[in-house]
């Protein structure tokens, strides 16, 4: 059969408007100040979708947008850059979101959703796709569109019935909250699933990543990565273990870190690479990501992610 695209990310798509060095102390009644504001697009979907293509992956997007002036930010982007936006579902009924993102001195950030984040969007009626793909992401279980257990388990089981790979990533609930239980019966239709520490402590209530990872194999999972920030990141599945330490880099904003990890973790599978070396090219597109602000702006190519890597070593443990 043959396979029209390398990678299909399905979720979120949004525009985020990043706000970096914001001072709570107002300079008036009703103003404020902050170091620098851009407008970005984004959302799980849309991260992963950029960094795909720009590793040279044949690379689609499945996800709605509103026929608005955000929309049309977030498809010229894509487009921009090469993801194949003939599967965007236009709503004319739905504006696209915005989010706001307070972003510290750090790197780390808090973010601002509102209701049209939580979107009438059906990703199981346009499955047909999945025949044409050798993988998907979801972007990102626990958040809409995947907050529904009966929405996850038609989109996973399709993808199944196609011979697609999955990878999932997660985020904590921010409307409809859901627990492993809730979707059990999907969760061994996963072939990786990519939580970072505090999702992982939220879901399983566990400590370590070590137990993290236990829990979410008994439920069936496949393959299991810890995300650990700047202690790096930890893979488990039913034969063995690996522990990669963090690249040592100047963070500047985290938005997106997970989702480029993701992205270059199942690039580099579907290059044919072995699971190590995937997981340390991933490690590298999290790092670099984290170098500027916006979380599709410091990637730019797959040389660049080679060339970091003959230069730069993960930290010792």
């Amino acid at each position: 059969m043959t396979r029209n695209y390398d990678l299909i990310c399905i979720g979120m798509a949004l525009v985020d408007s990043i706000i970096k060095g914001f001072n709570p102390k107002p300079i008036s009644a009703a103003g404020y100040r902050a170091a620098s504001g851009d407008l970005h697009i984004g959302g799980e979907a849309v991260n992963e979708a950029l960094a795909a293509s720009k590793l040279g992956m044949r690379t689609a997007i499945l996800c709605t947008l509103g026929m608005d002036t955000a929309g049309d930010m977030v498809e010229d982007g894509l487009k921009k850059y090469g993801v194949d936006p003939s599967l965007i579902v236009k709503n004319a009924d739905h504006s696209t979101p915005v989010t706001t993102m307070l972003v510290n001195d750090d790197g780390t950030r808090m973010s601002i959703t509102n209701r049209s984040h939580k979107y009438n969007f059906h990703p199981e009626r346009y499955t047909d796709c999945f025949s044409q793909t050798r993988a998907i992401t979801l972007g990102s279980l626990f958040r809409a569109p995947f907050d529904d257990p009966a929405i996850i388990h038609d989109v996973l089981t399709a993808a199944k019935e196609s011979g697609v790979m999955i990878f999932a990533d997660t985020k904590i609930p921010n409307f409809r909250a859901l627990t492993l239980s809730d979707i059990s019966e999907s969760l061994p239709l996963i072939d990786y699933i990519t939580p970072n520490e505090d999702e992982g402590k939220c879901y399983t209530g566990k400590e370590t990543p070590e137990e993290m990872a236990d829990v979410f194999l008994s439920f069936g999972v496949q393959n299991v990565i810890i995300k650990l920030g700047s202690k790096g990141c930890y893979l488990k599945n039913n034969e063995h273990e690996i522990m990669l330490p963090a690249f040592p880099i100047e963070a500047v904003d985290s938005t997106g870190a997970g989702d480029n990890f993701i992205a270059a973790f199942a690039s580099e599978l579907i290059r044919g690479s072995n699971v190590e070396d995937a997981l340390m090219f991933a490690s590298a597109c999290g790092a670099i990501c984290t170098t500027a602000i916006g979380a599709g702006t410091a990637l730019t190519d797959r040389q660049q992610v080679e060339t970091f890597l003959t230069k730069t070593q993960p930290q010792s443990r």
